[in-house]
């Protein structure tokens, strides 16, 4: 059997105040809670996936996992035995998972380099219920920092199922469907969490959760640009616990039947660099720092004016 991943479900935070948090996802950037459990929380898209962020409450922020689909319980079981195989570390053997966090069949497991990682199939679906085109859609991708982007993106693609869509001098871009890439592999110390990035409908809806943010009091640390890698709108900022969070319209659709990928000498002569726009900029020495996971750029002062806009809406 032909086992592989086939699309990214959600990511898995620590974060040491669960309710400015759930304040900053929900009311600022625009996602909406799906179950509340105790010193955890679901947070969806408008797209169909059950949710598209996990907070769990610990007492410092970090990365607890990145969650993948897979079409059926026999790929799971295929996927599971193919990790084994290859040598990580399997935490999990495959069962039935909680319902609060939409149920399914799945494991955990960890990369070669640590990152932890959990595949699933049968998981809760939902329907779209919000026609704002500023509020994300769904978990477009995840860039994780490496050590070793050699080893992991072998891992990716040999054990996992991933196709590699572009290389350049920073980074190693994968797919698992359509998606120019669901994963990125980012050169650093490593692992740790570089960025996600949740799409929306349009760059009017990016440049409207912009303004949201903007709002708030949340500057653009990066952007607004167009990559070159992906051809994705983007814009970056840095949230309460300093997570790197990025909206992106536009991802690239890959035709597997056509599609080449593009080493980093192609890109290192691309005419527009790092912004096909030209208007991006470069980013802020904040953005870099929470990038490189330094999540010493925390602002605990932004998570208690998400708390109160929660305050006020719930009208407190």
């Amino acid at each position: 059997m032909n086992a592989r991943v086939t699309g990214l479900r959600s990511v898995e935070l620590a974060v040491p105040n669960l309710t400015q948090s759930a304040a900053f996802y929900s009311k600022v950037w625009g996602l909406e809670p799906v179950v509340s459990d105790g010193e955890t929380i679901h947070l969806r898209g408008n797209g169909t996936e059950h949710h598209a962020v996990t907070l769990r409450e610990r007492s410092t922020p970090a990365l607890l996992g990145v969650h993948f689909a897979a079409a059926t319980r026999e790929a799971v079981d295929s996927l599971h035995e193919r990790a084994k195989a290859s040598g990580v570390n399997v935490t999990s053997a495959p069962a039935e998972l909680p319902r609060s966090a939409g149920g399914g069949y799945g494991f955990q497991f960890k990369t070669p380099e640590g990152h932890i990682l959990n595949i699933a199939s049968d998981v809760a679906r939902h329907q779209g219920t919000n026609n704002d085109s500023s509020v994300p859609n769904k978990l477009s991708h995840v860039v994780l920092n490496s050590a070793n982007i050699e080893q992991q993106t072998s891992f990716f693609c040999d054990v996992l199922g991933f196709k590699l869509s572009d290389q350049t001098d920073m980074m190693d871009f994968v797919r698992c469907s359509a998606d120019h890439h669901s994963i990125a592999m980012a050169r650093g110390a490593g692992p740790t969490l570089n960025h996600m990035a949740y799409e929306v409908a349009s760059i009017d809806g990016l440049m409207r959760g912009a303004g949201r943010m903007k709002k708030h009091g949340f500057n653009v640390e990066w952007g607004i640009g167009r990559h070159g890698p992906g051809d994705n709108v983007f814009g970056y900022f840095v949230e309460p616990n300093g997570f790197v969070v990025e909206y992106t319209a536009e991802v690239e659709q890959v035709d597997e039947a056509t599609y080449q990928a593009h080493d980093a000498e192609y890109w290192r002569n691309f005419p527009m660099r790092p912004c096909r726009w030209g208007m991006a900029g470069m980013p802020s020495n904040r953005f870099k720092a929470a990038a490189g996971g330094d999540l010493s750029v925390a602002d605990p002062e932004a998570g208690r004016r998400c708390e109160e806009i929660m305050a006020q809406t719930l009208g407190r």
